[in-house]
């Protein structure tokens, strides 16, 4: 998508427009795992059960995957500086508001503001600086930093979260993000210029309202059976509730002149295929991810920093290894790649289930930078694929609706490996008991899909006038191709 023409060409300085946007990017990612290392902290004193702490993860994960479409949408309609700005000022505010919750509850809805605004931001920012960066070359490399900032947000969160949490509390996590915030304001309101598209779409209401109450509702029922019980009666009506709201979807979108999902891509295999495989991917990383610090401090007793610490090794393996995925797919193809990825994360992930209170950590470290080896081989991959069955018009939509499939299956794992683990403790079971039937029910669920998908993926062929595999340049988050994530909506 190009930038208006009074725009396009007189941009603001391409280094402070880096400088302003990429930090956003990095708060939104940094926000996805920083949480993690403070969930004990937060059990401990906001006196809460696994089913709060689902909801303070799943209440961000959720607004920022339903409404990651519509932010783009919505910033080439109104304008990428304006949109840029309004998700800054969101995020900061809701940063504050969870820095001084009282409750879970008013966490939660912190939470929520946070998903807003990193909905907003997220895409604007890209779209910033897609539209500063006409030449593809130069595009590649302002790309290639955002998404870089992305691996260093999703790696720094651990160690930070349990850095500031062990020093000052869990609310730190969250004020950290106010100096970035108002700096980023002070200077991208007097540093941006603005840019749109006048022939973007219209705005999908209906389909984005169905979407977020279908899956809020489906996530509700997953997180609250454990506790209400799987028969009572709200639990059996959010179920049923939910399965009418994303038909009611599905109907809606079908019908659309301008559907936020046009389900006629899901009419190539590679698309459907990679897609399907994303969600795995993001049930598997995210659902794992939820319980991993909580496995460091309850189950071998060590401190959060220390627990923070510890889960470096996957972070790290997948910041590392992600450069490379793109271009291993380029040579090698998107199946074996993708295949190697998940047949190394899956086993991965079921060695990690075998841990005990007992295992030292030089047998544990191993596990886990073997399965950030192996999502950060799938998730690359799998945009590209996504990208590359669809025609280039339209890989910018691709693009976004690979990174929608990912929260949502991140929004899935919380909730369902979360009931894994309930359903074992009510049963009678340890906590460390019910948290490895977790780390091998991903485990399970992402070896399945490794030889399925290794087998739908050499039957699928790409969307005619679609190019060669793109590589791509960060964690799962943005392809490097002419048509980049924001270009094209």
């Amino acid at each position: 998508m190009a930038a208006s023409p009074a725009t396009a060409g007189s941009g603001p300085n391409r280094s402070v427009l880096l400088a302003v946007t990429c930090p956003g990017q990095f708060m939104v990612l940094l926000d996805n795992t920083i949480v993690g290392a403070a969930l004990p902290d937060m059990q401990h004193r906001l006196h809460t059960q696994l089913t709060g702490l689902q909801w303070i993860v799943d209440a961000y994960v959720l607004l920022v995957a339903m409404l990651l479409l519509a932010g783009g949408v919505f910033a080439d309609r109104f304008g990428r500086k304006r949109v840029y700005l309004s998700g800054v000022a969101v995020f900061t505010v809701a940063s504050v508001v969870c820095s001084l919750a009282p409750s879970v509850g008013w966490l939660v809805a912190g939470r929520v503001l946070q998903g807003i605004g990193a909905a907003a931001l997220s895409p604007a920012s890209l779209a910033l600086l897609v539209a500063a960066h006409p030449v593809p070359q130069e595009r590649v490399k302002a790309i290639g930093l955002w998404a870089g900032f992305s691996g260093i947000g999703l790696a720094a969160g651990p160690v930070a979260g349990g850095v500031l949490t062990e020093a000052f509390g869990w609310p730190a996590i969250f004020l950290v993000n106010v100096p970035i915030g108002v700096i980023l304001l002070l200077v991208g309101l007097r540093s941006l210029q603005e840019t749109r598209n006048p022939g973007a779409p219209a705005i999908d209401v209906p389909g984005t309202v169905l979407s977020v109450l279908g899956v809020g509702v489906l996530t509700y029922g997953l997180i609250e059976g454990g506790v209400r019980g799987w028969t009572a009666p709200v639990i059996l009506g959010s179920f049923a509730a939910g399965a009418l709201l994303l038909g009611a979807f599905v109907a809606v979108e079908a019908r659309r002149s301008a559907p936020m999902l046009p389900l006629r891509l899901f009419r190539q295999r590679l698309f459907t295929v990679s897609n399907t495989a994303m969600v795995v991917v993001g049930f598997a990383l995210m659902g794992s991810s939820f319980f991993f610090s909580q496995f460091f401090v309850y189950v071998q007793g060590s401190s959060i920093l220390r627990a923070g610490l510890q889960t470096l090794p996957m972070s790290l393996a997948m910041v590392v290894v992600s450069p490379y995925a793109g271009r291993l797919a380029a040579r090698y193809g998107f199946r074996v790649v993708v295949t190697i990825g998940l047949a190394l994360a899956g086993p991965g992930l079921l060695a990690l289930g075998m841990v005990h209170a007992d295992t030292g950590y030089g047998n544990v470290w191993w596990r886990l930078a073997v399965i950030g080896t192996g999502f950060a081989l799938a998730l690359s991959p799998l945009t590209g694929a996504a990208i590359q069955a669809v025609s280039p018009q339209e890989g910018g939509l691709a693009s976004g609706i690979s990174s929608t499939t990912r929260q949502l299956g991140a929004v899935l794992g919380v909730a369902v490996l979360g009931a894994v683990v309930r359903a074992r403790q009510s049963g009678g079971a340890s906590f460390e008991a019910g948290l490895n039937s977790a780390f091998l029910a991903a485990g399970a669920v992402t070896s399945v899909t490794a030889v399925c998908t290794g087998l739908w993926l050499a039957r699928s062929k790409p969307a005619e006038g679609s190019t060669a595999p793109r590589r791509s340049t960060g964690p799962g988050e943005v392809t490097t191709s002419d048509k980049a994530s924001a270009d094209s909506r």
